[in-house]
């Protein structure tokens, strides 16, 4: 176990390993009696149900269970048992019945996974003791047909091989390089491991391809969604595929190159076994991940909330950070053109930190993401690369000052944010900003006596502001608008997306309300100061 395993992850992997136990249980040794009975009485101990039954697919009817409950199981309406739910013993001998358990109203995502792992040992088992009792009968009966036994105890073995071989696999944490290396072994076929999108994650054998190929992502979703439904592995072209789905998810795709179509039982099993353990792999590390995100961003909020020094420095070491070193705290806003949300602004940021060498610290926090950088990049190129890689949208990044010390940080997310929204309330264009670069809007910023800026603001603004305020007008928007681009009539009525005629008629009110001569270069100064001013004002009351 690591020092991310949660109490709740401990609790899985031990019932994930009390099944590897139960299940080499049931195919040792044990009749069909015994098997039935474990799978009974274990079922209580890996989920929340009061009782436990096996039900025969020659009974299904007969005990009003629905004739197909469906491949990964689910609730079932049964009249003698309440909140029942099913999950089906399947083998590579084809359905040989359903687990069903009562009392559980809402089993979680784990208990279902761990249930119909349970079940899938249950029914290979049964498979394995009902061949075994056929040929033992067979063997006693009919002694012309010894050379069949010979071949089914040498398959019953095979089957043992392949139990042993991946169970060992799982045991000893050799990941998905592992399965597909053991997988290959058992069966001398080629096998990748695939995630969803059909991304290649582990090659066993030789003539691995290079590139790998890949289907379109409409194709893809059809085939898993088609391997999904099976009870089997499912023959596509030249390969035999079998989908690992965890608590419910399809995370991976196990695959044999089967070109010359020689694949037999022997192989199927090894195959779907292979499927079973990837799963729990699957599940092992995306449980693992989901550790170290909360951890991380429990840092990333105890530094910016400016938390006890100490323990936030042992928290990030823990994580293999050193914040001891100088960093900035980047703050980006903004999502794709498809409206694909804060996580696809997180894996995008996330990579093109990775890819620029920018840190290796980041967190979706309260709808932006933050990045804690230990470099000086160009922090325009950052922010194109993430927006290409959401495929264009609108991206804003603030960058706050450095970081010499724990201490440091709530300060510089402060101005990271500060310098995302300074900009924008002068409506400038999407860019990267650093609080240092800010120039007036900083020195405003610092001002401790915010009256004062208010009664400056005023000075200048208040005639406008109360005209604004009682007609629902403009014109101190477009004052600013004007005077941030030097008087330019042309640009003032573009970035106003006004006609020239109306910016003229406006800054006319304006001269005669506000009672200003715009031609004085002193009271261009006052009143660009003022401008800036009010914007800022607005900015700190939002962040407070």
């Amino acid at each position: 176990m690591t020092a991310l395993q949660t109490a709740g992850e401990r609790e899985l992997l031990s019932s994930m390993r009390s099944l590897l136990v139960l299940g080499k249980l049931m195919t040792d040794g044990a009749d069909e009696e015994q098997i039935l009975r474990l799978a009974t009485t274990a079922a209580p101990s890996i989920a929340r149900c009061e009782v436990a039954t096996v039900v025969a697919a020659d009974d299904a009817r007969d005990a009003g269970l629905p004739e197909q409950a469906g491949v990964t199981g689910g609730p079932v309406e049964l009249a003698d048992v309440p909140d029942a739910w099913a999950f089906p013993l399947t083998s590579h001998d084809g359905h040989l019945g359903h687990l069903v358990v009562g009392g559980a109203t809402d089993l979680s995502a784990e208990e279902q996974f761990l249930l119909r792992a349970l079940a899938q040992q249950a029914g290979g088992a049964l498979a394995n003791r009902r061949l075994h009792a056929q040929e033992q009968a067979t063997a006693s009966t009919l002694s012309a047909l010894n050379d069949r036994l010979r071949g089914t105890v040498t398959a019953l073995q095979r089957s043992m091989e392949i139990h042993t071989r991946l169970t060992a696999v799982a045991a000893s944490g050799e990941g998905r390089e592992g399965i597909a290396r053991a997988v290959h072994e058992l069966t001398g076929l080629r096998v990748a491991i695939e995630d969803r999108h059909g991304n290649l994650q582990a090659w066993a054998g030789p003539q691995r391809p290079d590139p790998y190929p890949k289907d379109t992502p409409s194709r893809r979703e059809r085939l898993v969604a088609r391997a999904s439904r099976e009870a089997r592995p499912l023959r596509h072209g030249q390969q035999l595929l079998a989908v690992a789905h965890p608590q419910g998810d399809t995370l991976g795709v196990i695959v044999l190159h089967d070109p010359d179509e020689r694949a037999g039982d022997q192989e199927l099993m090894a195959l779907e076994h292979g499927a079973t353990i990837l799963a729990m792999e699957l599940a092992r590390v995306r449980s693992l991940a989901e550790s170290e995100l909360r951890l991380r961003r429990d840092v990333v909020d105890e530094l910016l909330d400016g938390a006890e020094e100490r323990s936030t420095l042992d928290r990030a070491v823990a994580l293999g950070y050193d914040l001891q070193r100088p960093h900035r705290v980047v703050v980006v806003e903004g999502g794709g053109v498809a409206g694909n949300g804060e996580d696809a602004l997180f894996q995008a940021v996330r990579r093109a930190a990775r890819e620029g060498g920018a840190g290796s610290l980041v967190v979706a926090r309260r709808g932006e993401v933050v990045l804690l950088a230990d470099v000086e990049p160009d922090w325009e190129s950052l922010r194109q690369t993430v927006l290409r890689d959401l495929g264009g949208g609108r991206v804003r990044m603030g960058i706050g000052e450095r970081c010499d010390a724990v201490p440091d940080y709530p300060r510089s997310y402060r101005q990271a944010r500060l310098a995302l929204r300074l900009p924008a309330q002068s409506e400038w264009d999407d860019t990267a900003i650093r609080f240092d670069d800010l120039g007036v809007y900083r020195l405003l910023v610092g001002i401790e006596d915010l009256g004062e800026v208010d009664r400056f603001v005023q000075r200048w603004l208040g005639p406008l502001l109360e005209y604004d305020g009682r007609r629902g007008s403009e014109l101190v928007r477009t004052l600013a608008h004007h005077l941030e681009r030097g008087g330019n009539y042309e640009l003032t009525a573009k970035s106003l997306i006004v006609h020239r005629n109306t910016l003229k008629y406006r800054l006319q009110r304006i001269r005669q309300i506000a009672d200003v001569d715009l031609g004085d270069p002193e009271t261009w100064f006052n009143l660009h100061l003022a401008t800036r001013a009010w914007s800022t004002l607005d900015v700190l009351r939002s962040l407070r």
